[in-house]
Protein backbone atom coordinates (compact mmCIF):
# COMPACT_ATOMS: atom_id res chain seq x y z
CA UNK A 1 0.00 0.00 0.00
CA UNK A 2 1.56 3.44 -0.39
CA UNK A 3 1.35 6.24 1.67
CA UNK A 4 2.39 10.10 1.74
CA UNK A 5 5.02 10.82 3.89
CA UNK A 6 2.39 11.33 6.65
CA UNK A 7 0.56 8.31 5.92
CA UNK A 8 -2.82 10.96 5.41
CA UNK A 9 -3.44 10.09 1.94
CA UNK A 10 -3.89 6.70 1.69
CA UNK A 11 -6.23 7.13 4.92
CA UNK A 12 -8.02 9.68 3.39
CA UNK A 13 -8.59 7.59 0.28
CA UNK A 14 -9.89 4.66 1.87
CA UNK A 15 -11.97 6.69 4.38
CA UNK A 16 -13.69 7.44 1.34
CA UNK A 17 -14.78 3.92 0.22
CA UNK A 18 -17.73 2.83 1.45
CA UNK A 19 -16.49 0.88 4.28
CA UNK A 20 -15.24 3.80 5.79
CA UNK A 21 -19.06 4.77 6.68
CA UNK A 22 -19.85 0.91 8.66
CA UNK A 23 -20.46 1.54 11.70
CA UNK A 24 -19.22 -1.58 12.92
CA UNK A 25 -16.12 -1.32 10.73
CA UNK A 26 -15.48 1.73 12.60
CA UNK A 27 -15.67 0.79 15.72
CA UNK A 28 -13.53 -1.90 14.77
CA UNK A 29 -10.97 0.49 13.51
CA UNK A 30 -11.01 2.49 16.25
CA UNK A 31 -10.57 -0.53 18.90
CA UNK A 32 -7.76 -1.38 16.85
CA UNK A 33 -6.00 1.57 17.02
CA UNK A 34 -6.51 2.35 20.88
CA UNK A 35 -5.99 -1.78 21.45
CA UNK A 36 -2.58 -0.72 19.64
CA UNK A 37 -1.49 2.14 21.69
CA UNK A 38 -2.39 0.33 24.99
CA UNK A 39 -0.50 -2.85 24.03
CA UNK A 40 2.43 -0.82 23.63
CA UNK A 41 2.24 1.59 26.46
CA UNK A 42 1.20 -1.82 28.55
CA UNK A 43 4.07 -3.68 27.52
CA UNK A 44 6.72 -2.25 29.66
CA UNK A 45 4.25 -3.90 32.70
CA UNK A 46 4.30 -7.24 30.77
CA UNK A 47 0.84 -6.56 30.16
CA UNK A 48 -1.43 -6.88 26.88
CA UNK A 49 -4.79 -5.06 26.97
CA UNK A 50 -6.90 -8.38 27.17
CA UNK A 51 -4.69 -9.08 30.77
CA UNK A 52 -5.32 -5.61 31.62
CA UNK A 53 -9.20 -6.00 31.40
CA UNK A 54 -8.97 -8.70 33.58
CA UNK A 55 -6.79 -7.26 35.99
CA UNK A 56 -8.95 -4.51 36.02
CA UNK A 57 -12.41 -6.66 36.94
CA UNK A 58 -10.57 -8.15 39.52
CA UNK A 59 -9.23 -4.85 41.08
CA UNK A 60 -12.78 -3.17 40.64
CA UNK A 61 -14.34 -5.30 42.88
CA UNK A 62 -16.57 -7.60 41.09
CA UNK A 63 -14.47 -10.69 42.16
CA UNK A 64 -15.60 -12.09 38.44
CA UNK A 65 -15.51 -15.54 37.84
CA UNK A 66 -13.83 -17.10 35.19
CA UNK A 67 -17.22 -17.68 33.10
CA UNK A 68 -18.34 -14.21 33.95
CA UNK A 69 -15.35 -12.61 32.20
CA UNK A 70 -15.51 -14.59 29.63
CA UNK A 71 -18.77 -13.89 28.96
CA UNK A 72 -18.00 -9.64 29.78
CA UNK A 73 -14.80 -9.79 27.95
CA UNK A 74 -16.15 -12.12 24.94
CA UNK A 75 -13.31 -14.12 25.06
CA UNK A 76 -13.42 -17.97 24.84
CA UNK A 77 -13.48 -19.52 28.54
CA UNK A 78 -9.81 -21.36 27.12
CA UNK A 79 -8.50 -17.46 26.40
CA UNK A 80 -9.54 -16.52 29.96
CA UNK A 81 -8.13 -19.66 31.24
CA UNK A 82 -4.89 -18.53 29.78
CA UNK A 83 -4.91 -15.26 30.91
CA UNK A 84 -5.74 -15.97 34.40
CA UNK A 85 -3.46 -18.30 34.46
CA UNK A 86 -0.20 -16.14 33.70
CA UNK A 87 -1.67 -13.18 36.14
CA UNK A 88 -1.74 -15.70 38.72
CA UNK A 89 1.82 -17.13 38.12
CA UNK A 90 2.66 -13.06 38.45
CA UNK A 91 0.90 -13.44 41.73
CA UNK A 92 -1.25 -10.49 40.71
CA UNK A 93 -4.41 -12.64 41.06
CA UNK A 94 -5.80 -15.72 42.94
CA UNK A 95 -8.26 -17.87 42.45
CA UNK A 96 -11.07 -17.90 45.27
CA UNK A 97 -14.04 -20.17 46.05
CA UNK A 98 -17.07 -17.83 45.00
CA UNK A 99 -19.18 -17.54 48.11
CA UNK A 100 -21.97 -17.62 46.32
CA UNK A 101 -21.65 -20.63 44.15
CA UNK A 102 -18.74 -23.19 45.78
CA UNK A 103 -18.68 -25.11 43.08
CA UNK A 104 -16.90 -21.65 40.99
CA UNK A 105 -13.63 -19.66 41.56
CA UNK A 106 -13.98 -16.20 41.26
CA UNK A 107 -10.44 -13.94 40.83
CA UNK A 108 -9.57 -12.07 42.94
CA UNK A 109 -6.44 -9.23 43.09
CA UNK A 110 -3.18 -9.53 45.36
CA UNK A 111 -1.52 -6.44 46.62
CA UNK A 112 0.78 -6.41 43.90
CA UNK A 113 -2.08 -6.82 41.49
CA UNK A 114 -3.51 -3.94 43.17
CA UNK A 115 0.20 -2.27 42.21
CA UNK A 116 0.49 -3.62 39.04
CA UNK A 117 -2.94 -2.37 37.78
CA UNK A 118 -2.51 0.99 38.94
CA UNK A 119 0.78 1.58 36.87
CA UNK A 120 -1.13 -0.17 33.92
CA UNK A 121 -3.86 2.15 34.38
CA UNK A 122 -1.92 4.94 33.99
CA UNK A 123 -0.11 3.67 30.70
CA UNK A 124 -3.84 2.80 29.56
CA UNK A 125 -4.71 6.43 30.31
CA UNK A 126 -2.15 7.83 28.28
CA UNK A 127 -2.94 5.40 24.99
CA UNK A 128 -6.82 6.77 25.48
CA UNK A 129 -5.54 10.19 25.44
CA UNK A 130 -3.69 9.33 22.28
CA UNK A 131 -6.71 7.49 20.70
CA UNK A 132 -8.99 10.02 21.87
CA UNK A 133 -6.52 13.54 21.34
CA UNK A 134 -9.04 14.47 17.83
CA UNK A 135 -11.92 15.06 20.15
CA UNK A 136 -13.33 17.72 22.55
CA UNK A 137 -13.68 16.72 25.94
CA UNK A 138 -17.73 16.60 25.60
CA UNK A 139 -17.42 14.98 22.21
CA UNK A 140 -14.75 12.26 24.24
CA UNK A 141 -18.34 12.64 27.04
CA UNK A 142 -20.51 11.57 24.07
CA UNK A 143 -18.60 9.22 22.78
CA UNK A 144 -18.27 7.12 25.77
CA UNK A 145 -21.95 7.63 26.57
CA UNK A 146 -23.05 6.48 23.10
CA UNK A 147 -20.70 3.41 23.05
CA UNK A 148 -21.54 1.89 26.51
CA UNK A 149 -25.17 2.36 24.85
CA UNK A 150 -23.89 -0.13 21.81
CA UNK A 151 -21.95 -1.97 24.36
CA UNK A 152 -24.99 -2.76 27.22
Amino acid sequence: MSTSPDGVADAARFAAASLGAEPVFLMARAASIGSAEANRRLADFGLKVRHYSVLSLACGGTAPTQRELSQFLVLDPSQIVAIVDELEHRGAVERQTDPRDRRSKVIVPTKDGHALYGKAKEAVDGATEISMAKLSAAEQRELRRLLQLVAF
